[in-house]
């Protein structure tokens, strides 16, 4: 069979070749390797940017120092260290302006300087962009537009040199990121009904959450491999 498009997400845990160097021998028909290995041999070739180079090589020493030992704050903190930066920038929802809070004196208290934008900077109103009353919230008064591209502006032009997003909504994180300057990272992910914890939609996906599904459900839904192995 000929397959178009990479899919790694079929790939049986039982095979997962790349691991070992092994994707050419032993990689399924729709392995990158297989699909597309002109489109890997190109972005293999970027890496020899020099910047590109130093996260690459920074982001694994931090991932093999502190595996399943530091927090993704404390992994923040060390690969910043390592690569140099002075100065971080937090782009975070209006609600998590507490958690921004805890983060600045975090980040603070190990020589970083910080600077943070909440989402609602600027109080634009959402009839700017077109919304009526009824596509608010809460009709009947003013909401304030969320506002990522001045999130990301504010921090490129006060000299961030590392971002990182914390609780930005869907597509509010994507623009965040389209005009972000400098290097990004997300900290939270938002999700207000499972507690910011969105990969419980997958884990309980054929049980508590099965209406995530589409009309077209397979008939035998995917199952999440336990926890525990080592990614």
């Amino acid at each position: 069979m000929d397959y178009a498009d990479p899919a790694c997400a079929y790939c049986p845990s039982s095979v997962r070749a790349c691991r070992k160097g092994e994707a050419d021998s032993r990689g399924p028909g729709f392995c990158p390797s297989k699909v597309d290995p002109e489109t890997q041999e190109a972005a293999r070739a970027l890496y020899d940017d020099p910047e590109t180079l130093k996260v690459a090589r920074e982001s694994a020493i931090v991932e093999a120092e502190g595996y399943c030992k530091w927090t993704r704050v404390e992994e923040i903190v060390q690969f910043s260290k390592r690569m140099g930066f002075k100065k971080i920038g937090i782009a975070n929802c209006i609600s998590f302006v507490d958690h921004a809070y805890v983060l600045t004196g975090i980040l603070e208290s190990h020589g970083f300087e910080v600077v943070s934008v909440a989402c609602k900077n600027g109080g634009i109103p959402k009839e700017e962009i077109g919304l009526t009353d009824g596509q608010k919230i809460r009709p009947g008064g003013f909401e304030a537009l969320c506002n990522p591209v001045a999130q990301a502006e504010l921090l490129a032009e006060h000299g961030c040199e590392f971002n990182v997003v914390m609780g930005l909504c869907i597509g509010h994180d994507s623009l965040f990121f389209k005009y972000a300057k400098g290097l990004s990272t997300v900290l939270v992910a938002k999700d207000r009904v499972l507690g910011h914890n969105p990969i419980a939609a997958l884990n309980l996906a054929d049980s508590y959450y099965d209406r995530v599904w589409g009309p077209e459900r397979p008939a035998k839904p995917p199952k999440i491999p336990p926890a525990g192995r080592k990614q």
